[in-house]
């Protein structure tokens, strides 16, 4: 294959020097994305000469090359940026231990700054942690208990930018029997903390069987190990319910459906996941994942699965050949890893693949085509992973896991596990493809260019069916891309909206059923977002984390559109609304000046008010000038026009506050992200005005501005690549 027969999108290639080509220390892209492509080939390809294949060296670099440039396959994201660099830290995801203890804990702490500073995202579980006022006795003292712990974490996540490429993302569990389950539940109702952290509540079947059986369930102290008190389920189901409605969190891990698929049970019970769910892990495992193009795998309107089977087997082979290239953050990390050499080969284009085949979304047959396409992929994985383990040997823990005896074993199995559906939010932008196993998320969207330009970018089978059926038009894809949805769109066949559904046209029950048909063929889990319309009562919620139960998935992230600020889909519709006009300043006010300290330095905030309440604020930098200077002076007259002209001081609070700049501190025992955050978070403490009723404000994407959305249980940004969890 030459070089020119590489074709990538516009979009793919900003994301590609942004994120994943070589640069020099000027800042400067110095690789061409073939360049980026052939390295990962040659690298990983060199592990074919531990087995004794040298000689085969140069046919895998080739094959593993050519699969990659034609956009069929592509590994996780450290794959693509480290390997053949300096770091050569190749693997997305990793879980530590949380034991009840200073030691255990700022241990953890150190080796997961550690496993960001490489690239990766790390998974815990605090359930271990002795709950909140229990006594420490070699101190004499009382435990803060878990989510005080988990601050901590939080920070020093925030402190370290993944090499400038990746930040770094944390999955905190706990168990529902904790005894600080209710604060853990509600802890991301709070802006101003645990922002680097997903939250997923671990269930167990017990607490199931209580909750349909209307029983109380009992909170057991990790510590001692006896209860503490009893609480109906239905009441803490109520709360995890709630949340999630209002924030999008906690999500739900059903851990013994999980453990019921854990392939070396000897090893321990798997207590935790990585950032986005879909990787369960046992303690100091990593995984390294890698996803499979299905929409470059229809031919003739059908799928080529000839072609799928040669992806699958060479798949497995190269994700293997990661582990052996790969270098470890920590050599605990190396022992696990390289014992039950844990792959995870899953698949995105799903949504592109069925609109080729002409299959809606939320269909019988879209489900139909799930299962047929992941059962198909499950087995030719295993038996690509037992073919590998007859001529390298099988994983070092095999002797005692479920693949040694019983109804799963295998004479020879290489990997302990060969299946995941991750989230792909860049490497699906790379493949110019659907993400994942997600519906579109929408047909037509602006994109933001660097320039701050603002673009339409198209479904391309949207644009090549409007061409071939006469209703394509610039306008409409303005129009499409301001509404989000055909739905509502005159001039579109029926047939054609029926067909490219948007993740927000569906009824939650199909997300689940696509999400369960994956998992029903899937070692590891499935990354998925449960979307909701804005309109969605609790009752909703509580409905699909049912069906998601006895359906068998392992886990539910949920979210309901505009529950949280950062939903900034360019979806704009224009309504008229009655103009105002501010009243006039005062001639006289009194006040007050408070100093916070911002990570650009002290700030002076002035909040003034009449007869009639707050009219006022200004804000002052120390002796700064420039463009800082006039950016906060900005700020404080909006503020003060916005007050004069009625607007609530909530209101106003809501959209300040949460604010993110590149450089956060702590004031008084609190984050303090920005210099709007400042503001408000002085406000809020001189009128005792508070939100808490949504997640933080981002606005939009803090790389490019570009529009974030919510899918595969996190936040990404379709412009640039950038992922609040990877």
């Amino acid at each position: 294959m030459t070089p020119s027969s590489l074709t990538l999108t516009p979009n793919a290639r900003i994301v590609l020097e942004r994120r994943y080509l070589k640069k020099d220390q000027e800042g400067r892209v110095i690789e061409k994305p073939e360049d980026m492509f052939r390295r990962v080939a040659r690298v990983v390809a060199a592990a074919d000469a531990l087995y004794g294949k040298a000689d085969q060296v140069k046919r895998s670099e080739a094959v593993f090359y050519e699969m990659m440039t034609r956009l069929e396959f592509l590994p996780n994201s450290p794959t693509l940026m480290n390997a053949g660099r300096s770091l050569g830290q190749l693997s997305a995801c990793f879980v530590l231990p949380v034991e009840d203890s200073i030691d255990s804990i700022f241990e953890a702490i150190k080796q997961t700054a550690i496993i960001h500073k490489s690239g990766g995202g790390t998974g815990f579980s605090f359930a271990r942690i002795r709950p909140e006022k229990d006594t420490v006795k070699s101190t004499h003292g009382i435990s803060s208990g878990p989510i005080s712990f988990m601050t901590v974490f939080d920070v020093a996540t925030e402190t370290i930018k993944q090499g400038g490429t990746r930040r770094g993302a944390n999955m905190g569990l706990l168990r529902v029997d904790h005894p600080d389950i209710e604060k853990f539940i509600e802890a991301k109702l709070q802006t101003d903390r645990l922002n680097n952290f997903n939250l997923s509540v671990v269930i167990p079947d017990r607490f199931m069987e209580a909750l349909e059986k209307k029983e109380s369930y009992d909170l057991i102290n990790p510590h001692t190990g006896k209860k503490t008190r009893s609480v109906p389920a239905q009441a803490i189901f109520d709360k995890i319910v709630h949340s999630a409605w209002r924030s999008g969190e906690p999500g739900v891990v059903f851990i013994d459906r999980i453990n019921r698929d854990n392939p070396t049970p000897h090893l321990g019970e798997i207590e935790a996941t990585n950032p986005c769910g879909e990787q369960p892990l046992l303690p100091y495992e990593s995984c390294n994942l890698g996803s499979i193009n299905l929409a470059r795998l229809v031919k003739k309107g059908r799928i080529d699965f000839n072609r799928l089977k040669f992806l699958v087997h060479e798949g497995v082979h190269f994700l293997d050949n990661v582990i052996d290239v790969n270098k470890y953050p920590l050599p605990k990390i190396e022992k696990m890893t390289k014992g039950n050499r844990k792959i995870g080969l899953g698949i995105m284009g799903f949504a592109d693949l069925l609109i080729q085949l002409g299959i809606p979304y939320d269909s019988p047959q879209a489900v139909e085509t799930a299962e047929k396409i992941m059962a198909f992929i499950a087995e030719e994985s295993r038996q690509a992973s037992e073919n590998l383990g007859r001529e390298r040997g099988n994983f070092p823990n095999f002797p005692g896991s479920v693949f040694d005896k019983g109804e799963k074993a295998r004479p020879a199995m290489r990997n302990a596990t060969t299946t995941t559906i991750a989230p792909t939010g860049t490497i699906s932008i790379i493949a110019g493809t659907s993400s994942g196993i997600e519906p579109l998320f929408a047909v037509s969207y602006y994109r933001t260019v660097l320039d701050g330009t603002r673009m339409v970018e198209v479904n391309p089978y949207f644009k090549k069916t409007a061409k071939e059926r006469g209703f394509y038009s610039e306008e409409l894809l303005e129009r499409i891309a301001r509404e989000g949805s055909l739905r509502n769109i005159e001039g579109i066949p029926e047939e054609v909206k029926r067909l490219f559904v948007t993740s927000h046209d569906i009824d939650p029950e199909w997300h689940i059923r696509i999400q369960a048909a994956f998992q029903k063929y899937t070692d590891n889990a499935v990354s998925k977002t449960i979307n909701f319309p804005q309109s969605a009562t609790p009752e909703d919620i509580q409905r699909a984390y049912l069906l998601a139960y006895h359906e068998g998935c392992k886990g539910v992230t949920i979210y309901r559109y505009g529950s949280r600020e950062t939903q900034v889909l360019n979806l704009a519709k224009t309504e008229e609304s009655a103009k105002i006009s501010p009243r006039p300043r005062p001639t006289r006010t009194t006040g007050i000046t408070e100093r916070i300290s911002t990570g650009c330095g002290k700030l002076y905030v002035t909040i003034n008010s009449d007869d009639k309440g707050i009219c006022e604020v200004f804000a002052q930098m120390g002796k700064t000038g420039g463009c800082a200077s006039s950016q906060i002076e900005a700020t404080g007259r909006l503020i003060s026009l916005a007050l004069r002209s009625g607007v609530t001081l909530q209101a106003i609070l809501k959209q300040i506050s949460g604010i993110r700049c590149p450089s956060p501190t702590w004031s008084n025992g609190h984050q303090v992200l920005s210099c709007p955050d400042a503001i408000a978070r002085v406000i809020s403490n001189y009128t005792q005005v508070e939100v808490v009723d949504e997640e933080r404000v981002m606005g939009s994407c803090p790389d490019c501005g570009g529009q974030v959305v919510h899918e595969n249980g996190c936040l990404t940004c379709h412009s640039c690549g950038f992922s609040r969890c990877s």
